[in-house]
Order: structure tokens, then sequence, then C-alpha cells
């Protein structure tokens, strides 16, 4: 930014001494009025030609500032003042590339060395206006315009480094149109023009991932993991003389987006997460262990605190590692991660934590900065004892998974302890639909809870304590065929059969064969906790079911008789 403010103002002082020479001033004018004035009060030839190079570093400069309409306004004045008659934009093309394109590069004097001629610098203001415009219109979601800008960008004059980044913007730009393959093909020529291109590897495996082709999603990540460890991106060598290059010109945050280069324990998230979503339990363990590994050596320092990492908040990581664990068998291992995030979020929650229905509008008075504080300072204690709630709950499935009934118990009971300590005021608390996606995790964590302790409250013999929960479990979320399945259960055990089978029918007609229901409510659930809704399924559906049925049968025949 200092280089070119300091260039425009080296500009605009020649400029000024070109009109003092020709007996006119201007130092009231902006730039733009500046440049006009100029072309019409110089007519000497043998200036043409200086003008003409200097109003390319002009444009140069404006493209780098994303200043479209100035220099599309430069190169119309250029153009108009050797032909007034020739500058025109057919329907269809773009006007600034247009422009340029119209603009008649002056001829080199033979006394007059240069380190870049014009030819050159107007095929770099070309691909740089084609590629500047792209990144706006794919910005703005105009991806087919973007993506036919993008394309004769490609085609223009730049080194082997932009025009790979010229193609991931095309893979990206065709991922968001909705083709897949086109974008795989152009992430593909940005590798094979400059394999150190690590962030069109990324998108290579993102577009796996939309497809749903898990092998290649897993194998690009782990190439991109192995890459980064190898070659860890470093800025590009400075040119031993100031040329001016697209690099120079074109840097937007949009592709500062599109290019980030991830850390490797990013990477090495990803691979831990896409993992355990397949169900490849084995692997997801040893990326999450190599995850936790990284964390203990300064991870903080590694990944960007921004928002745009794909790690997420670490409790949640740790979790997620629990769940990764427990679903290999190695319940002690879970256990003691589930611990860590117990013990160091335990001073983090308030012992009260009162909640309105919707935390977005809540009725006070508060300025708007101090509401705004509240607000995030709520959500964050709610985040904290979804992460403790959820640790009690995963060692709870774990000891249960063990055979130790009482101890699932205890961890289940603490985990439902917790979760008391949030009230909430409102009207029509109990519709989910209407809750703050923080309170609805506690929520499903709470269901899933009273699951969890009524099942081992069955285990353990105490059927009424199992029906409580159960009961509960039903409140919280109607008609949930596990729920309603273990009530059906227990009411079975304690021997009240005819309240069982009526149980059992009530449900049965307003859910037929549909176990698992309760998966599509609501929003999507945290991963950490979907192994603990594989566990809350009813496992003895059709043993019960026939159960009932032979009750039935012969609660009819006896009446029949």
């Amino acid at each position: 930014d200092s280089a070119i403010k300091g260039e425009a103002e080296g500009i605009r002082q020649g400029l000024l001494r070109v009109l003092e020479a020709c007996g006119a001033c201007g130092q009231d004018l902006g730039t733009e009025e500046l440049w006009e004035k100029v072309l019409q009060e110089v007519t000497v030839e043998e200036l043409q030609a200086p003008l003409h190079r200097l109003g390319a570093l002009q444009a140069a400069w404006w493209l780098a500032a994303s200043r479209l309409g100035s220099v599309a306004g430069l190169f119309h004045l250029l153009s108009t003042a050797e032909d007034p008659g020739g500058t025109h934009c057919s329907e269809g093309q773009n006007k600034l590339l247009s422009m340029i394109k119209a603009w008649q590069v002056p001829p080199e004097g033979a006394s007059l060395p240069l380190v870049q001629s014009a030819k050159d610098l107007k095929e770099i203001l070309c691909t740089a206006a084609a590629f500047l415009q792209g990144l706006q219109e794919l910005e703005a979601g105009n991806f087919p315009t973007a993506f036919s800008l993008l394309r004769e960008a490609s085609g223009g004059f730049c080194s082997k480094k932009i025009l790979a980044q010229i193609y991931t913007c095309l893979g990206c730009c065709a991922q968001q149109m909705g083709k897949p393959q086109t974008a795989l093909q152009h992430l593909k020529w940005a590798l094979q023009v400059d394999f150190q291109c690590l962030p069109a590897l990324f998108h290579v495996a993102a577009v796996y991932h939309e497809l749903g082709e898990t092998d290649a999603e897993l194998q690009a990540l782990t190439l991109l993991y192995e890459a980064l460890g190898k070659n860890p991106p470093s800025d590009a060598s400075s040119s031993p003389y100031f040329l001016m290059r697209t690099e120079l010109l074109v840097h937007t945050p949009v592709l500062t987006s599109l290019l980030r280069h991830h850390h490797p324990s990013e990477v090495k998230y990803l691979l831990a997460q896409r993992c355990l979503q397949d169900g490849r339990v084995a692997d997801a363990v040893e990326h999450y262990l190599d995850f936790l590994s990284l964390l203990r050596e300064g991870l903080q320092q590694q990944v960007p605190l921004d928002g745009n990492s794909a790690v997420p908040r670490i409790p949640e990581v740790f979790l997620e590692a629990a769940s990764a664990l427990e679903q290999a068998g190695r319940h002690q291992d879970a256990i003691t991660v589930c611990e860590e995030v117990i013990s160091r979020t335990t001073d983090l929650i308030p012992r009260v934590l009162q909640v309105e229905e919707r935390l977005e509008q809540p009725e006070c008075s508060l300025p708007g900065a101090e509401l705004e504080s509240e607000l995030s300072q709520k959500k964050e204690s709610l985040c904290c004892l979804a992460w403790r709630a959820a640790g009690y709950l995963h060692q709870g499935w774990a000891w249960a998974k063990l055979g130790e009934s009482k101890e699932a118990v205890t961890q289940f009971s603490r985990c439902l302890s917790d979760l008391l300590r949030v009230q909430l005021h409102g009207s029509g608390v109990r519709q989910t639909e209407n809750l703050q996606p923080e309170v609805e995790v506690l929520q499903k964590i709470r269901w899933l809870a009273l699951i969890g302790r009524g099942t081992q409250f069955l285990e353990l013999g105490r059927h009424k304590q199992a029906l409580l929960d159960f009961q509960y479990s039903l409140q919280l979320s109607p008609g949930d065929p596990a729920a309603a399945s273990f009530l059906v259960q227990a009411l079975w055990k304690l021997n009240r059969k005819q309240e069982a089978a009526a149980q059992w029918q009530k449900f049965s007609q307003s859910c037929p064969g549909e176990d698992g229901q309760q998966q599509g409510q609501g929003r999507p659930l945290p991963l950490y906790l979907v192994s603990c809704l594989k566990q809350a399924m009813f496992p003895h559906s059709e043993p019960l079911a026939r159960s009932i049925q032979d009750y039935l049968r012969a609660a009819a025949q006896d009446t029949s008789s």
C-alpha cells in the first residue's frame, strides 16, 4: 500500500510538471481529472509515447487499488486521444478488457533501454483486470460471469504460480456452479502447473467430500498433510528488479480466503473428523491421538484463531476423540479424555445460568455493547456447560459398556445435575424449534442422559426409577420411538403388562417402523454426540413386540371365551 501511494504521488507530480511545461496548471484537480486535462493539453508528438507508458503505470496502481472504473476511464482517454472514433465495446464483451485491448502500445524508442516493455505491461494489465474482475464476480455470486473472466485470465501473461492460483479459483467457481467434475479438472491443472499450490489440493478434498467419495477425499487430505510436512509454504522470492507482475496487482480478501494455507494440524483434524463421520473408527482414533499430541506441543500457535480454521473449539475435539475411543472399545481411555474436559471447564460455569428462551431477543434495556457482551458471556457459559455435561454423558456410556452399571448411573446423574444449573425463562420453553442452538444441545444431552441412566437402572433391577427416567425423556421428546420403547419395556418388567400393551399400541400407531426418528429432528447434532445417540437406540424391538402381541392375543382369547 505504501508503495502504491508513493508511486501514485510520483505520477501526479510528473503530470503536473508536464502541464507546467505546457503553460497550464492542475494543482486543484483530482488524479482522473488531471489525466484528462494533460491528454487534452499535450499535443507534442514526442510526449505521447512517454505519456502512454506513464498511463499504463497509473492503470497498474489503480488496478492494485481495485479502482476498475478509473482504469477503464483512463484507457478510454488514452485510446480516444489516439483515435477519437476507434473505441467501442461490442455487446457481451467486458468493457474494461475491451478498453485495455484497444489501447495502442507506443513504439519503444531505440535510445531508451527498458527493464519491462509496454507491450508486456499491457498483457499483464489484461490478465490482472480479468483475474480481479473474476474474483469480484465470484464474491458477488455471479458464477458464470466469474468463470468466463477467470478463464480469460488463465490464457493471459502470468507466472506459473499465478496460473495455478487462477485454475484454483476456476475450480472453486465450478464447484459453486454445481459442476464438480469441471472443478476437479481445473484443480488438477493447478497442481500440474505448480505442485506447491497446496490450497488446490485442499479444495480437491472438499469436492470429493461433496461427491461423497470418501476414499478419494481422505487420500487428498493425506497427500496434503504429507506435503505440508515436507514443503512448508514459503513466501515468493523477490525479483532482483521491480518488475510489474500480476501478483502485485491482484490481492483481494476472496483470493486470500481461497488460497489460505492450512496448517498440518488442521488437516490432521479433518482426517480424524472424516474418518469418525464415515465409521472408520480405528483410523479416527489414530488421527485424533496424533492431533492431541500436537496440542501438547503448543497447538495454540499453530492453528489460526480467526474463525476460519477447520478445527472447532478444543473441548469439542476432546469429546470427539472420546467418542472415537469409545466406539473402538477403548472405554477407559475415553473416560480419561472426558475427565480432562470436565476438569478444565469446572471453574468456567456459574452455579445458576438464567437463559431467555430466545437469546437473540431478550427483554431488557441494556445498551447495545453491554447486551452483546452479556449474550456472548451466556453463550460461552452454555458451551462450557454442554462440554462438561457431555463429558459425564460419555463417561456414563463408557462405564455401562464396561459392565459397571452403578458407576454409569453416577456419571449420568452428574450430567443431569449439571444441567439443572440452566433455568429457562419465557413461554413455550419445550418447543425446541424456538430454542437457541446451545440450549437445544443441552436438551438433547439431558434426553440422552435420561435414556442412559434409565437403561442402567433396568440392568440393576431398579425398574421404578428406570420408568421415571423414561417418562421424563418422553416429556422432553414426545413421541420419540426409543424413549417410548424403553418406557414400554420398563412397564413390562414391572409386570404392568396391560399398561405396557396399551402404550405399545399407541406408539405403534403413531410412528410405525420409525426407529431412530429422533435423529432427524431439530438441528444436526454435534459430532461428539452422534455415538451417544446410537447407543440410546432401543435394541430389543422385535422380542418385546412379540411378547406384547402374544399377551394381546391371549387377552383376546380370554375375553372371547
